[in-house]
């Protein structure tokens, strides 16, 4: 059915986790659904399908950025018939008051990549999350003391850039943190007319220079995985 997934049809919920790292999608299958199997090792883009609460959930990886999130995103969406979405991801932030282990939930996306503007025909795209979501989102995270912040996010195709000040202009104006991936997943999820959710728990702050320690970084993303599993 696709070039990157390749498995047959049934085998992928219609609700899908996905982490950029394969390896960490391995992780929350293993330590989060139960009947757990893996559908696709294209690539070792791994993906997996189990049980949470009774009912079936995915987990997928999708690498790193845009262009690599639509590719599975897309493939997702038009191939295997899924209709959620939900980014579990790590980002930087951008304001003094979001910090280490703080997960940000991207009610918008801006961007410097260029996907939309071909796309629209250098018109620019506001990719925004699904209001439902966003709603259960919220109110599961406060019901559960999580230090939830939901705002404006910027998914950006450089990881390594040249300014360390670039994120200024974009904090003066409200953005909370910076991905590179969520930009996309929005768009393409508005085109098949399915739920996009992104939950992005911040490893380092651009602000203060403080970062996640390498064991931190491997179970950080628990609370967000926690949240996006209770979603309806």
């Amino acid at each position: 059915m696709g070039f990157h997934i390749v498995t047959d049809q049934g085998n992928i919920a219609e609700t899908v986790l996905m982490p950029g790292d394969p390896l960490r999608a391995k992780h929350i299958a293993e330590a989060f659904l139960t009947d757990v199997k893996q559908y696709n090792s294209v690539r070792n883009m791994l993906g997996f399908t189990g049980m949470y609460k009774g009912k079936r959930v995915s987990v997928q990886g999708s690498g790193m950025g845009i262009p690599s999130i639509s590719i599975y995103a897309t493939e997702l969406f038009k191939n295997y018939g899924v209709k959620n979405i939900i980014r579990i991801g790590t980002a930087g932030s951008f304001q003094p008051d979001i910090h280490i282990k703080d997960i940000v939930m991207a009610v918008s996306s801006c961007t410097d990549a260029s996907f939309n503007k071909i796309k629209f025909s250098g018109c620019d795209y506001a990719p925004t999350a699904n209001f439902d979501f966003l709603v259960q989102a919220y109110n599961i995270a406060k019901e559960n003391n999580f230090p939830l912040k939901a705002g404006i996010v910027y998914s950006s195709d450089i990881f390594y850039g040249d300014d360390p000040n670039f994120y200024k202009i974009w904090a003066e104006h409200g953005v909370l943190a910076v991905d590179m991936e969520t930009s996309a997943l929005y768009t393409i999820a508005a085109k098949f007319k399915a739920r996009a959710l992104t939950f992005l728990t911040i490893s380092d702050s651009l602000v203060t220079g403080e970062t996640a320690t390498s064991e931190e970084r491997e179970t950080i993303f628990h609370d967000a995985v926690k949240i996006a599993l209770e979603l309806k």
